[in-house]
């Protein structure tokens, strides 16, 4: 599953994210939420700025707790919050276990996923909490994945 981790990080990248880009970006992800019936929290955040953020009826302060670990394991290692569990899994172990990093501060489950700008690297963070830990990854991926496209889209019908 690490190679393919590692292949998101490659294709899920931004030549641009602004303010707009957030709030596309977050909305698109409460609507993939609410059409499937997930209670979740939404985060976004460019460096230290918090940009968007959604709690669905059925959430709660935990989930924000969540959300404020994960970064913290993305900022820190530059990589999606499941990707560096998952290494950790890959050599029998857990972060938990290994990593020496308080678990009240440091979360290595799925979820957060870093906005990574084409010839710059990760500037920001996308976070959903309220799932099983693969859920939140993949629903994180497959919502950047489709904001891509559209901006792909876009750009191409404007040229």
């Amino acid at each position: 599953m690490t190679p393919e981790l590692q292949e998101q990080e490659q294709r899920l990248q931004f030549d641009r994210f602004d303010h707009d880009d957030a709030w596309d970006l977050g909305n698109r992800l409460v609507g993939l939420a609410r059409e499937r019936g997930h209670a979740v929290t939404v985060d976004i955040r460019l460096g230290d700025q918090q940009l968007f953020h959604y709690a669905f009826p059925g959430t709660s302060a935990d989930n924000d707790d969540w959300i404020e670990r994960k970064i913290r394991v993305v900022r820190r290692f530059g990589h999606s919050s499941y990707l560096v569990g998952q290494t950790y899994r890959d050599r029998g172990t857990t972060f938990e276990e290994q990593s020496h990093f308080e678990t009240a501060l440091y979360a290595a489950h799925g979820g957060c996923f870093p906005i990574i700008l084409r010839g710059t690297g990760p500037v920001g963070t996308v976070t959903v909490s309220g799932l099983p830990q693969l859920d939140d990854h993949r629903l994180v991926v497959e919502a950047i994945g489709l904001f891509l496209d559209a901006k792909g889209s876009e750009e191409q019908s404007v040229s």
